[in-house]
Formats: structure tokens, C-alpha cells, sequence
């Protein structure tokens, strides 16, 4: 009976090991599955931003603020950044490329650098506009877009890969799902239509998606906190902004793009905006809420204007204020401006400055001294018969004299002054005869 109960153990013994195997095997397996799982939840790297716009628009400032720095340094050609990214729910951080390129054309080769085909399909375009500058907002949308598109056009990529991205862009407005619904059921479902389980695809209207590009694209406004003084300065109004957005919108629409408005200087709506590109780039909630009919309903608001207006008519620039440079006005000689006052002595006149066309004649000069010395001379004999000098009186003056100083004591006033210059014009020889004739003597008097 030994060997036979030693042979049950011996047929046994392989048993218990085999399960030992399969257990083990069982927990590899496990191990392994939630090391895949993990890997496939991590957020993918190698993703990029695109960031066009005229220089001043505020890009760079703008992605230097995402990224958490105050430094506002351009650059030039093709400037590159990146944002650190961290998934709360995955704990696992990753870097975004940010790519900016430069406002002149003339680097717009440089985008091989950051778009390649085997890049596109992780990229985003990211369009700034500067809103202190409204009336140049739609030509340089469609400035940046043709540069974009030209870029897409000249990679090699398969019309198969392009249709694929270009339908990828469509299936995501297709299904978004209005944001107060996502509380009854997940964001990227659809309900079912009827009992056959199919999801019911919303067709796109006919300006939305006119212009896909094949990746996502978005708008921001910069500089919105100019707007006070686009009201104060230029006069705009709410049906400005209203016809503004619109445009703007529908640009949006053709493109399939997202709008957002955003200040630097105030700090409003760089959160929203960062949240925004980890939903574009790491599809994190759906997009596609604009629609013609919603544009619509800021059309009630125009009263001067229609949608159908030229852009740049309703919106438009205002004049360049040219700087008028004040021409130099030199002082007019004295012995001229003097010269003029004689001419006219009975009336005060303002003089006008004149540009000095040469120096006065020397004798025209000497004229014009020897005329001042003889009024001088007699206001000076005129001051010897105040009171307290020799010789003094109502008869101190000579004959030429006569009549013009009054009471003893007075100083002579303008109008004596006057009447000296008249008479000194019409007779001059009188006038120098009369100063030289001596005072009085005590005996004369």
C-alpha cells in the first residue's frame, strides 16, 4: 500500500505546482495591463502652437504670460517657447511647443522649421489680432490664414492623410454637446436616434468649415482693454463692436475656429485661454458651438450699417496725423523795427515777425542813430526844467519845443513822445537848433 499512496503523492505534486505557475502568470498579467493602461492615459508629446500676427499684436507677451513669466523680449524670425503641462487627473506632465512667428512676411520660410508632415496633425494655429487697431483685424486674419494655408498646401501629404485630418476637424463640431447638457450625459456621446443605436450627426451649415485647414485654429483678441479708448478717441459705438464681432465670426465660422478675447495688461481670460488650447490640443471637452443664426442676433443691434457692408467702410482707419514742423522765424533788426515805428508815429502798431532777409544798409543805420540821439536830447533838455535844476521853467524849452511839456515838474508822457517823433520827421533841422540854443541867463529872465 506504500508505493501505491507514494505515487498518488507523486501525481499530485505537479498539480499544486501548476496552479503556483498560473498564479504567478495571472499577477504578470495584471502588472503588465495597468503598465498599459498608464502608458496609453499619458499625454502625448511633441505637440505644437503656431502663433501669427502683426508685430505689436501682444504675441508674445501674451504666450509669455501663459508660460508664467513677466519678460515681454521679441524676437525675430521664429521665436520658441513651451508650456509645461500637468493633468491633475494623470499625474503625468508634458511640454507644448510654442512656436511664434515674426509680424514681416519676409520670414514666413521659417514655418519648415515648425510644421513638417509628420508635425501637422499636432499642431495648432493660433491667430492674434490686435483690438487697439480694429480696422486692420480682417486683413490680417486673412493675411496669416493665406500664409498658413500656402505652408499646408507645399508638405507632402497624401490626399488620403489630408482627408483624414480635414474630416477630423468636422467630427468636432459635429459632436459638440452644449455645455448645460453635460451634466446628464458625457460631453463625446450623443444620444441614440430610435431603438437602431446610431448616433445622429448634425450637418454643418453652409459657411462653417468652407476653409479647413486640417488642424484646429484659434482667434484671440488682444488688447481688449483699448476699447475705452477706441470710444473715447475715435468715437465707436456699440454697433462698431457688434459689426466687429461679427466679422470676426464668421471668419471663425469658415475656419472652424474658437474666439476668445483676452488682456495682458488686465489679466482677463489667460486662464480661460489656457484651458482652451489643452481642449484643442489634448481634447480634453468638445468644440463647435457658433452657428449663422447665433451671429444673427447681433444683426438686431445695427442700425447704420448692414452685415453685408464692406469691412474697411464701417471700420475704418483713421487718418495718419502728419507732424507740421514750425518754420524758424528769426527777430526783426531793431534798427528797422525802429525805423518803421517812426514812419508812423501817431499810431501803435503790433510788429510782425519777418524772416531777416539781409543786414540793413550802414547808411540807413547811421540815419537811424542820428535820429534817436536828437530825440534823446531832447527829452534831456526837456528833464533840465523840472524843478531844483538851473535854469528852471516853463522856458527852459526852446522855440522848437513849444507847447509840448506841460505843468512844471511833469514828465513827459507818450503823447509827448508822439508829438516829439512828428516833429522830429517833419522838421529835423529845427529840432537840433533847438536843442542847442543855452538856457536863459538870470538877466533874460
Amino acid at each position: 500500500m506504500a508505493p501505491v499512496a507514494d505515487k498518488q503523492q507523486q501525481q499530485q505534486l505537479p498539480a499544486d505546482g501548476s496552479a503556483e505557475d498560473e498564479e504567478g502568470q495571472s499577477l504578470w498579467s495584471e502588472i503588465l495591463s495597468d503598465v498599459s493602461t498608464r502608458s496609453s492615459s499619458k499625454l502625448p508629446s511633441g505637440k505644437n502652437i503656431l502663433v501669427f500676427g502683426e508685430d505689436g499684436s501682444g504675441k508674445t507677451s501674451l504666450m509669455s504670460k501663459l508660460q508664467g513669466g513677466d519678460h515681454n523680449k521679441k524676437g525675430r524670425g521664429l521665436e520658441y517657447l513651451y508650456l509645461n503641462i500637468h493633468d491633475e487627473d494623470r499625474d503625468d506632465p508634458t511640454r507644448c511647443n510654442v512656436w511664434i512667428l515674426d509680424g514681416d512676411l519676409y520670414h514666413k520660410g521659417l514655418l519648415k522649421f515648425a510644421v513638417t508632415a509628420q508635425t501637422l496633425a499636432d499642431s495648432l494655429a493660433l491667430f492674434v489680432v490686435d483690438m487697439s487697431r480694429p480696422w486692420s483685424t480682417m486683413e490680417s486674419l486673412q493675411k496669416w490664414a493665406s500664409v498658413l494655408r500656402d505652408h499646408v498646401d507645399k508638405l507632402k501629404i497624401s490626399a488620403e492623410q489630408t482627408r483624414e485630418l480635414e474630416q477630423k476637424m468636422v467630427k468636432a463640431f459635429q459632436d459638440y454637446t452644449e455645455p448645460e447638457d453635460a451634466s446628464q450625459a458625457s460631453p463625446q456621446r450623443r444620444a441614440a436616434a430610435g431603438g437602431d443605436g446610431e448616433d445622429v450627426v448634425l450637418p454643418l451649415g453652409e459657411s462653417t468649415l468652407t476653409h479647413n485647414l486640417g488642424i484646429p485654429v484659434l482667434i484671440v483678441c488682444s488688447k481688449c482693454d483699448a476699447v475705452g479708448v477706441l470710444e473715447k478717441e475715435h468715437d465707436y459705438r456699440e454697433e462698431h463692436f457688434d459689426f466687429l464681432q461679427s466679422h470676426i465670426r464668421r471668419f471663425c465660422l469658415n475656419y472652424g475656429a474658437g474666439l476668445i478675447y483676452t488682456s495682458v495688461k488686465e489679466e482677463k481670460n489667460l486662464d480661460l485661454l489656457y484651458k482652451y488650447l489643452l481642449h484643442k490640443i489634448y481634447d480634453f471637452p468638445p468644440a463647435g458651438w457658433d452657428n449663422e443664426k447665433k451671429i444673427g442676433i447681433l444683426h438686431e443691434n445695427f442700425t447704420t450699417v448692414r452685415p453685408e457692408d464692406p469691412f474697411e467702410d464701417f471700420i475704418a482707419k483713421p487718418p495718419v496725423r502728419k507732424l507740421v514742423h514750425d518754420k524758424e522765424i528769426n527777430a526783426e533788426d531793431e534798427q528797422v523795427f525802429l525805423m518803421k515805428q517812426q514812419e508812423s508815429p501817431g499810431r501803435t502798431s503790433t510788429p510782425k515777425p519777418t524772416v531777416r532777409s539781409g543786414q540793413p544798409s550802414i547808411n540807413r543805420a547811421a540815419a537811424n542813430e542820428g535820429v534817436l540821439a536828437n530825440f534823446f536830447n531832447s527829452l534831456l533838455s526837456k528833464k533840465t526844467g523840472s524843478p531844483g535844476s538851473p535854469g528852471g521853467g516853463a522856458a527852459a524849452a526852446g522855440p522848437g519845443v513849444q507847447g509840448s511839456a506841460k505843468k512844471t515838474g511833469q514828465k513827459p508822457g507818450l503823447t509827448d513822445v508822439q508829438a516829439e517823433l512828428d516833429r522830429m520827421t517833419r522838421k529835423p533841422d529845427t529840432v537840433v537848433a533847438a536843442n542847442n540854443v543855452p538856457p536863459p541867463t538870470e538877466n533874460q529872465a
